[in-house]
């Protein structure tokens, strides 16, 4: 019980008796109860207001790129032609290896579309002694993972594994490389997976978008005008039997380079690898060819895909761009920085930041052996596809013109300061030196690469800007709503607009049977 609720009960108490003997009168009066003195809490001491540190609110300077050192590479070749390429790395006790393939996508025939990446998924669902699920038995057991996949000028087989389990692993990945069975029945299942995900795509505006562009690009001769996962046509067309050949015309050891990266040395690498894919026969490999391309476009097109009720518009914008040997490698990567290839650039904040029209906007040249694709692109609201659109080709015309120092600057950071996460990993090493076999880069390349991004000037941008970058002649695929985005985008008058279907086709006129 506290001091004050005492005092308060002691004063009411007396209070009621002296008020009793008032009213009686018949009883002298007791002393007075002793009244509690008040008590004054003591004195708390003045609490001293923290200093607040000051903000700094300068960015910290960021210093020069500092020099990437990769270890060495060792390349040997074996008899049959199987190049390999070995980098030691001793940190930890883990190896990757990596087989690519010199052919992928643009190897398909045009009647089987598709074929290449439905090889490269079959591999690992059986061989001559292991079914499906005895693959992913072992892959499990040994603590192991195999990847298998199809690219444009590629495909390949990876195998992660720790060292410790390599000759049981390192077995297993040789016997999905060269002796893949096939099975009729996965070969089945997986076509059937395959025509699923092609229905999906019709449902999704950015994958019709993609489809499209291609195609109007390239248009339907070309490898790159077709989907690298075909059609729902080509993939009911595709048999065992095609599959088996893809597989022995181009799957040789002299179209292949095993790239190893790990705990090993190279002299380990090229015995156990004449051990495991000497007895790979070497045959001449099929030349890809690729049809001299005309009707090059002289003024912008719209190619405006209906898809009714779309809440919001995809749009894709460009041209064929380049192929991966252009001198102008390095001076196109700082131009695409600067206009659309990271956060900051112009396309992102312009679209993204300051209109609010999207998620993200960016652009990109998809380099190949042949000139691949320059796009420019984003997926935004519907009733912003006409405004979405203007500030493009604003973005797309500015580019042309000359580049801030301030933004030069940035761009090559960007792509200096970000080279040496490419390299973390024994896979991420791997994967880096793809390039390298596929597209026959310098040894050099990566050592040398700080410097060549450095070397960049104002003047390389807006040449290659000028020289690559023309939206007065570029295709433009628009896929959303015709009925809502249609009006708008005729009003801003930027060239003809041709209405395609869901594969780039002209769809056939209303009464057409």
């Amino acid at each position: 019980m506290n001091t004050m609720s005492t005092t308060i009960r002691a004063t009411l108490a007396g209070t009621v008796l002296v008020s009793g003997l008032i009213v009686t009168g018949c009883a002298s009066a007791p002393a007075p109860m002793p009244t509690a003195a008040p008590q004054t809490p003591p004195s708390q001491p003045t609490p001293v207001a923290a200093a607040i540190p000051a903000i700094d609110s300068v960015p910290p300077t960021l210093g020069p790129a500092p020099t990437l050192k990769l270890p060495p590479v060792e390349r040997r070749v074996l008899p049959n032609g199987l190049t390999l390429l070995v980098v030691e790395q001793h940190e930890l006790p883990l190896a990757d290896f990596l087989l690519v393939v010199g052919s992928g996508n643009e190897a398909d025939p045009t009647p089987r579309g598709g074929l290449s990446s439905l090889t490269a998924q079959l591999l690992r669902e059986g061989t001559s002694t292991r079914t499906s699920p005895q693959i992913a038995d072992q892959l499990s057991f040994l603590g192991a993972s195999l990847t298998t996949g199809s690219a444009w000028d590629m495909s390949q087989v990876g195998l992660h594994t720790p060292t410790a389990q390599l000759d049981s692993a390192l077995g297993l990945f040789a016997d999905v490389v060269m002796h893949p069975s096939f099975p009729q029945k996965e070969v089945e299942r997986l076509k059937k997976q395959r025509l699923t995900e092609l229905l999906q795509a019709k449902d999704r505006p950015r994958d019709i978008a993609d489809r499209v562009f291609a195609s109007v690009l390239y248009g339907n001769v070309h490898p790159y005008g077709h989907p690298a996962t075909g059609t729902e046509e080509s993939t009911k067309a595709i048999a065992r039997a095609d599959v088996k050949a893809f597989y022995d015309a181009y799957y040789r050891p002299n179209n292949a380079t095993l790239i190893v990266v790990g705990d090993l040395t190279a002299d380990d690498v090229e015995r156990r690898a004449r051990t495991l894919f000497g007895g790979w026969s070497r045959r001449t490999v099929p030349d890809t060819r690729y049809p001299q391309l005309s009707n090059m476009p002289v003024a912008p097109t719209i190619y405006l895909v209906d898809k009714p009720g779309a809440p919001q518009s995809s749009i894709r914008i460009g041209n064929i761009g380049v192929p991966r040997s252009t001198s102008d490698y390095f001076a196109l990567q700082v131009m695409n920085t600067i206009l659309g290839g990271s956060f900051t650039s112009r396309l992102n904040q312009n679209l993204r930041e300051k209109k609010g029209y999207t998620y993200g906007a960016g652009s990109g040249f998809s380099m190949r052996r042949q000139a691949g694709p320059f796009s420019a692109r984003a997926e935004v609201t519907g009733t912003k596809t006409d405004s979405s659109l203007v500030e493009f080709l604003r973005e797309l015309r500015s580019i042309r013109d000359t580049v801030s120092s301030t933004e030069l600057a940035r761009a090559k950071q960007y792509l200096q300061l970000g080279l040496p996460s490419d390299f973390e990993t024994t896979t991420d090493i791997a994967f880096q030196l793809v390039p390298v076999v596929v597209y026959g880069l310098p040894a050099d390349y990566y050592s040398t690469y700080v410097q060549q991004i450095e070397n960049i000037t104002q003047a390389d941008v807006q040449r290659v800007a000028r020289q690559y970058v023309d939206p007065s002649k570029m295709s433009i695929v628009v896929v959303g709503d015709r009925a809502s985005i249609e009006n708008g985008l005729r009003a801003l008058n930027v060239g003809a607009i041709s209405v395609r279907d869901l594969t780039g086709a002209v769809p056939p006129s209303p009464g057409t049977p």
